[in-house]
């Protein structure tokens, strides 16, 4: 046993006899696992621009109220929790233009 600290490298062996260093299974490695996670992004990406923008409800076109919900605003922020009263559809949404309220002259006016 030599004890010069000499770098060691693992050969393997493939069934034609060749010798395969283990350098080109952590090519492998590095190559396979970065599609995998270049996958996940892209799908978040594509599902994030299908998600509708602003505070109407998707099913009815309702205005829907904002919901405070701990994990989903610390886990995505750049979106926003909604509930709508009118159809009772809770989901994610994109932040964008909210629609106007309407005055209290209007709500307070009798006939």
């Amino acid at each position: 046993m030599a004890c010069g600290g000499g770098a060691v490298v693992k050969v393997l062996y493939r069934w034609d006899g060749k010798e395969e260093t283990m350098s080109e299974l952590v090519i492998f490695s590095l190559v396979f696992g970065g599609f995998f996670v270049l996958r996940g992004i892209a799908a978040t990406v594509f599902f994030y621009f299908i998600l509708p923008e602003g505070d109407r409800c998707p099913n009815c076109d309702g205005v829907t109220l904002r919901v405070q919900s701990r994990g989903w605003n610390t886990l995505l922020p750049f979106v926003r929790t909604s509930w709508c009263y009118e159809c009772d559809w809770h989901g994610l949404l994109r932040h964008g233009p909210l629609t106007p309220a309407s005055t209290t002259r209007e709500l307070t006016k009798t006939p």
